[in-house]
């Protein structure tokens, strides 16, 4: 048997850059989807079997399939839970209550800080004062440049609250793909999370996604280029790369990347137009990033020991 090569750190840093970019823009075609009206058990639904058919031809095309082993099932349905089931649901719903991308992404930036309170209290981790701060830094940096919208309603609350749950079931997915990143390729966990998602999502798009269905408007253009720049770029492809992100520097330090998604669809948002902001919302944006990094010190100096 060959043996595999381990990519070069130069490589595994690219794939994520070019993957939270991905993300990054995800957002505004997501965001484009609800202003267009399309319900979100539609293009969600549409976007994971896309993505899901996509990479079983990839696979089949380079004879790269691979059948899970029977006491892996239980960690695959797991996965597909966290993400795309829940993860996709919860985002999208958020972004749609929230009405902006850069505040949602600025949410899900705090995944590496929940990963931290994951391993305090399933693996008695402790964070030194520089994480704390780096965590007090977040948060403020969140704050301001939510504040910045003005008037926080019922529905904004609630937004915050399902992006808050969309990060805790990325932490567990993470988790989990690190489990199982030793036995499978990047291609082929992202194949069987996204063919198992999809099915998870099948009901809800029959009984949600299809009501009020007009062919005109479903299946026009306008609204199939952002489902398969989704599916294509932002599923497919970016959570390729991320699962061998995982895989090859592990849960926290990957989750460092994480915290860079939010300037990412800040700065797409503000060059395209789609979104303005104002100095402290970049203010804030910076502060937050400098928080997350801040808040990973212990563990990467750690992994570096």
């Amino acid at each position: 048997m060959t043996p595999k090569i381990k990519p070069s750190k130069t490589l595994v840093y690219l794939a994520s850059v070019v993957a939270i970019t991905l993300w990054g823009m995800s957002y505004i075609w997501t965001d484009k989807l609800i202003e267009l009206g399309i319900p979100i058990f539609y293009f969600v639904f549409v976007r994971i079997l896309l993505a899901g058919i996509i990479l079983f031809l990839f696979n089949i095309a380079y004879g790269r399939i691979k059948r899970i082993q029977r006491r892996d099932i239980p960690k695959f349905l797991l996965l597909a839970l966290c993400e795309p089931f829940v993860y996709f649901i919860c985002e999208t719903y958020g972004l749609k209550a929230t009405g902006s991308p850069t505040i949602s992404a600025m949410v899900i930036a705090t995944i590496p800080i929940f990963s931290i309170g994951a391993g305090m209290i399933f693996f008695k981790e402790k964070i030194n004062f520089i994480n704390f701060i780096g965590i007090v830094f977040s948060l403020i940096g969140i704050v301001m440049v939510a504040m910045a919208k003005g008037e926080l309603g019922e529905n904004f609350i609630w937004g915050i609250i399902l992006l808050l749950i969309a990060v805790l079931s990325e932490v567990g997915h993470a988790s989990i793909t690190k489990s199982l990143s030793g036995n499978y390729s990047s291609q082929i966990i992202v194949m069987y999370q996204f063919l198992i998602g999809s099915v998870y999502l099948l009901p809800l798009f029959v009984f949600k996604g299809l009501d009020d269905f007009n062919a005109d408007v479903y299946l026009n253009g306008e609204v199939w280029y952002p489902i398969i720049c989704l599916a294509i770029l932002c599923s497919s492809l970016a959570f390729s790369l991320w699962v061998s992100t995982i895989k090859n520097l592990g849960v926290a330090k990957s989750g460092i990347f994480s915290a860079l998604i939010p300037v990412v669809a800040a700065i797409i948002a503000w060059a395209i137009g789609h979104e303005y902001l104002n100095s402290r919302q970049w203010i804030g944006i910076v502060i937050s990033t400098i928080g997350v990094i801040m808040s990973q010190y212990t563990i990467r100096r750690k992994s570096e020991d």
